[in-house]
């Protein structure tokens, strides 16, 4: 089963900075430059998450992962987002 969560960071190092942002985008899309929309199977959030252990210096750095629960399209509606860096669909397809 899958489920969405909600990744933000906050890396202080610029080399550190770019290999979080490529290792979430393999896991998830991003929402703003430091924040991701991960949905996930269980072992794939325990791969990201050791991962991402791996990387960061955790003296430094931040890491907060926010589970949204199963339902992607629910978890989709929590988030409220202004301005032009908004979701995007869900799907390839628009109904207007």
């Amino acid at each position: 089963m899958r489920r969405s969560y909600l990744v933000c960071y906050d890396v202080r190092e610029p080399r550190r900075l770019q290999r979080t942002r490529k290792l979430l985008k393999g896991y998830g899309s991003p929402l703003q430059y430091s924040v991701f929309l991960c949905v996930l199977k269980d072992i794939d959030r325990v791969r990201m998450e050791n991962e991402l252990r791996g990387l960061l210096n955790l003296r430094q750095d931040d890491l907060l992962i926010v589970d949204l629960g199963a339902d992607e399209t629910a978890a989709r509606e929590m988030i409220v987002t202004l301005g032009p860096g908004g979701l995007q669909p869900a799907t390839g397809t628009v109904v207007i």
